[in-house]
């Protein structure tokens, strides 16, 4: 018997096309059902229009949006594995943000394009068939949301996109895929060890995030004191460090109630509070400042909006983000 599949479409290159000027632009919102006929020897596809966005204009908002009405589909209907596609240059975020939060526990797959619908080698056709392969396989149950692309496995929390243009961008630094697609099967290699889910409402937290640089001015940051923000991540150097101009404006926020999270602007490895000088990752741990295990800027900044509606205590989101 046929596996049921949602695929829930919502934009991206997957659905836009060239035109004679050049330019990529969005389709109509079928363009991704062409496809269908291609998809239905692989499982019993229904296929959801929802959003036609390119990724760059995707928000928390809209993705908690996505999360809502996927776990609404599921009330009124059973699925046995949803494939999202999605723009490519906010995937990643979107797929984690799912994984953290979406309560639906069925294979979701996240996947898109890296080339438009009419060019020569366009990648979205076999991508969203290699999905629907992946949701339908039972072996994908239990990993989290997954992200396919170029006959490779992610997990969400570890996939990033590595390439401006290349079909092979989404890699997973330091893990690597956790499965691969064959002609005939789908081989899982690993799983994530560890999985999170947290119950939420929303997603209009307002987080910035910041960049390290040698020789930061403090009125670049200064500023942030004015603002009204529920939190801030860094992407700090190496193991976890701050040019020490910066530290007085971080210790003002501090003080202010706004949890900072530090990462680090490497793509490998993860902070830790060892260096002890000024702006050094131990001054900085003692401050008060939140270490995240291993992830980069872009989901620190997703999980700290989703977590401060499970605490605003500094010491209870170290705990969280030690996971």
């Amino acid at each position: 018997m046929s596996k049921k599949i949602l695929v829930v479409n919502t934009g991206g290159t997957i659905a836009m096309s060239v035109d004679d000027s050049e330019g990529v632009k969005p389709l109509d919102d079928q363009a991704v059902n062409k496809i269908l006929p291609f998809l239905e020897k692989h499982a019993d596809v229904t296929m959801k229009n929802l959003l036609n966005l390119p990724s760059p204009h995707m928000t928390p908002a809209i993705m908690n949006q996505l999360r809502l009405d996927i776990e609404e589909a599921f009330q009124h209907d059973h699925y046995d594995g949803i494939v999202i596609t999605h723009g490519t240059d906010t995937l990643e975020e979107t797929a984690y943000f799912l994984d953290l939060t979406l309560s639906v526990n069925v294979p979701i797959v996240v996947t898109g394009a890296m080339r438009s619908s009419n060019e020569l080698g366009a990648d979205g056709p076999v991508n969203l068939i290699s999905s629907v392969r992946v949701a339908a396989d039972s072996d994908s149950l239990n990993k989290g949301v997954i992200v396919v692309f170029n006959d490779e496995i992610h997990a969400a929390r570890h996939v990033t996109k590595t390439h401006t243009s290349n079909v092979a961008t989404f890699q997973s630094p330091q893990y690597g895929p956790i499965g691969t697609l064959a002609k005939k099967s789908v081989q899982y290699h690993h799983a994530p060890l560890d999985r999170e889910h947290y119950a939420i409402t929303h997603a209009d937290a307002n987080v910035p995030l910041i960049k390290a640089v040698a020789g930061m001015d403090p009125a670049w940051l200064q500023f942030l004191l004015e603002q009204k923000i529920d939190g801030l991540v860094i992407e700090a150097f190496g193991l976890g460090n701050l040019p020490p101009a910066i530290i007085p404006t971080l210790q003002q926020l501090l003080d202010k109630g706004v949890p900072i999270v530090l990462v680090s602007r490497c793509y490998n490895g993860q902070v830790q509070d060892i260096y002890d000088y000024e702006g050094g990752g131990r001054k900085l741990k003692e401050m008060g400042i939140i270490f995240s295990n291993g992830l980069n800027g872009q989901k620190a900044r997703l999980k700290l909006i989703v977590t401060l509606q499970k605490t605003r205590t500094f010491k209870e989101l170290q705990q969280l983000f030690d996971q």
